[in-house]
């Protein structure tokens, strides 16, 4: 029997006979709608919590269902004027609604862009925030670009490049990125982006009206002559990077080329929009310094964010730039939500400069190496043409190349028919791909059930 279908039915029953009776009315019991619709009893309590946060019917203890007072309709709205009123959808967001769904129970998460619950340093997390709550002075109005100790904080983070000053404290990286696009650029300015690269980061700068022109890169990060050729041709004074485990494909910024991107930036006078938000994600070696620390002019903007590292609930990011462009970034900020609660960003100070911030750290490195360890060994078992030829040194994701002439919308289709959810290549590139490819993440599941989820996906690509 399939529950799904049975509480649908369930609600479309209730929901007619709501529509002939006078409020207040009793509607049938949970033993009549079992046998009528012949579901559980769990599945027909299910449908009418769902009536009941609706405002279509009300429960009464120990009496039974009703017709709610002021049911929330007698007949289905006429909202098609809306349509004309709103204009054309906004790109971009069907994409972003996928990255962020949960997935179904019973489904094993190979995509996700946050710590499995277990990797969170929770405990930590409500300590902080349960003293932080405690604190009158964390609940008043503070500097509108955020509390000092937090931004010194970041500004170290750097790398010595910015200071406290430089530093504005955003409700996570997606809004830092929003600002940087909003307050940098106008609409029908041009910026350049990694092929590929983070959907979000082409979600915000296409609402902001920008176009999004992609330029090649590679395991070792952006192709500096390529970036220079794409600042000739266009006359973009914005690039948006990931120098550090990007997102998805995990590339790392490579030495020799760090010095010909910023010499390409400074060339086109231009703005680089560093996305730092992998810092706290290494698991081999150590990761090299931030752009913006060797950047003496200003080019860079920084961004770097907590969310991926602690928990997803932890909205706490800062973005950093020097001269003018730090002055359009706090006034952009402004008027966005003027500050970031007080007692997160207390919360956040504690979290950062506890020693348990530190073992956090050091276990997540542990975790993360061993469940990427764990997904690379399932591939190799049940997917070995679909191993990467190098694994990132860090980061959430492999990023993983399917046969030729496969469908990546497709086979994330199946795979989820199957019980593992997968996140298909093609959203991350601001043009047409050059072949089929899958964002797996080793991060949202634990590295026993890598085995089970990999060979889900095999048979699903079966």
């Amino acid at each position: 029997m399939n529950d799904g279908n049975a509480a649908d039915r369930v609600i479309q029953d209730l929901r007619g006979r709501v529509r002939g009776m006078a409020a207040g009315a009793r509607l049938p019991s949970v033993r009549a709608l079992t046998a009528r619709h012949q579901a559980s009893p769990v599945t027909v309590a299910e449908a009418i919590r769902r009536l009941v946060a609706e405002g279509v019917v009300e429960t009464r203890s120990g009496r039974g269902t009703f017709v709610a007072a002021h049911p929330a309709y007698r007949e289905k709205p006429d909202l098609s004027w809306q349509t004309v009123a709103l204009g054309p959808r906004p790109s971009g967001e069907s994409e972003m609604q996928a990255l962020l769904a949960l997935p179904p129970a019973g489904a094993i998460p190979l995509t996700g862009g946050y710590l499995d619950a277990d990797l969170q340093p929770t405990a930590a997390l409500g300590a902080a925030l349960a003293r932080a709550a405690r604190q009158p002075a964390s609940w008043q109005r503070g500097p509108v670009e955020g509390r000092e100790d937090l931004r010194d904080w970041f500004a170290r983070q750097a790398g010595g490049g910015l200071r406290a000053a430089d530093m504005v404290i955003c409700p996570g990286g997606q809004a830092a990125l929003s600002t940087a696009f909003r307050a940098l650029a106008s609409p029908g300015d041009t910026v350049l982006v990694e092929s590929p690269t983070y959907l979000g980061a082409l979600a915000a700068a296409r609402a902001r009206g920008l176009r999004v022109v992609p330029v090649p890169a590679d395991p070792s990060g952006v192709r500096p002559e390529h970036l220079a050729a794409a600042f000739a041709r266009t006359g973009a004074r914005l690039f948006y990077c990931q120098p550090l485990y990007a997102n998805p494909t995990g590339a790392t910024l490579s030495a020799d080329r760090r010095p010909e991107v910023a010499a390409a930036v400074r060339d086109a006078g231009a703005f680089l929009i560093e996305d730092d938000y992998a810092r706290d994600l290494t698991i081999d070696g150590e990761p090299p310094r931030p752009l913006v620390a060797d950047d003496s002019d200003g080019h860079v903007v920084y961004v770097r964010s907590l969310t991926k590292s602690a928990a997803p609930g932890l909205r706490v990011a800062a973005i950093g730039a020097r001269g003018p462009a730090a002055a359009r970034l706090r006034a952009a900020r402004l008027l966005d939500d003027f500050f970031v609660a007080g007692p997160l960003q207390q919360a956040t100070v504690e979290l950062v400069t506890a020693p348990s911030w530190a073992r956090h750290r050091r276990g997540l490195r542990t975790a993360l190496a061993a469940r990427r360890s764990a997904l690379v060994s399932a591939l190799h078992r049940h997917l070995p043409g679909m191993v990467p030829p190098a694994l990132p040194r860090g980061g959430l994701h492999l990023w993983v190349a399917l046969p030729d002439g496969a469908d990546d919308i497709a086979t994330t289709a199946a795979a989820a028919a199957s019980g593992v959810t997968v996140f298909p290549g093609r959203p991350w590139y601001a043009a047409e791909p050059p072949g089929p490819y899958l964002r797996l993440t080793y991060a949202a599941a634990p590295a026993e059930e890598m085995d089970e989820a990999v060979r889900r996906l095999s048979h699903a690509m079966a």
